[in-house]
């Protein structure tokens, strides 16, 4: 009887809330999962990157959840504020995207999944280095599902709203600016980190869905 070795799924930024959760999700699913941190991948060293997808067999599902902020009003960043994320959010996605590329085109299959951000669409006020990044990755989505799509490779984007988490902690603490945040939202509420995870999962199931941005919050934007 053949044997059938696990789908293998590798997560970026293996310490953040999201990805601990995901990696929690797809293990009880039956994947095996590497959510490596920065002490095992810097996204933003190629030989890093290199090395440590040069070490696996295969990779069925590369989520990127890789990020930082340095937030400050656009006359206040400094060039450092804005390159570290974008090397970071994006040029680190690009990076790992790559790698894992690499190895799908040869299996014939696989599932890139970036995660980005409400901040891409619509913009935030302090965060023109965090929303470029993220509107970057939509980009990145499209083009990778057009250039792969003939081999059997898929691309998707999720939004996944903004989590409590504790990237998120020091903003969502100050009760007054949490407020007018939940006040953004249609349902006066936000997405939690394990629906977030649960959509991700799913998402992966949906093998005709390529090219695709997902936002998981009730956040309306004008319709452009």
């Amino acid at each position: 009887m053949k044997h059938e070795h696990p789908n293998v799924a590798v997560i970026t930024g293996g310490n953040g809330t999201l990805a601990q959760a995901l990696q929690s999700r797809l293990t009880a699913a039956g994947w095996s999962v590497q959510a490596p941190g920065r002490e095992q991948m810097d996204v933003t060293q190629s030989e890093q990157v290199k090395a440590f997808f040069g070490g696996l067999n295969r990779v069925d599902l590369l989520i990127n959840q890789a990020g930082v902020i340095e937030d400050g009003s656009l006359l206040n960043l400094t060039d450092g504020a804005f390159t570290r994320v974008l090397d970071v959010s994006l040029t680190g996605a690009f990076r790992c995207s790559r790698e894992a590329l690499f190895m799908m085109s040869k299996q014939r299959s696989g599932h890139l999944i970036q995660i980005g951000s409400f901040a891409a669409l619509q913009g935030t006020a302090g965060q023109a280095n965090y929303a470029a990044a993220k509107a970057g990755l939509l980009g990145l989505t499209k083009s990778i599902a057009k250039e792969y799509g003939g081999r059997n490779i898929r691309a998707n984007c999720v939004l996944p709203g903004l989590l409590e988490s504790r990237m998120t902690e020091n903003l969502l603490s100050d009760e007054p600016r949490r407020k007018n945040l939940l006040e953004q939202h249609a349902l006066r509420r936000f997405n939690t980190v394990s629906q977030a995870a649960e959509f991700i999962v799913f998402l992966d199931s949906m093998h005709a869905v390529s090219g695709q941005s997902f936002q998981l919050d009730s956040r309306v934007g004008p319709w452009t």
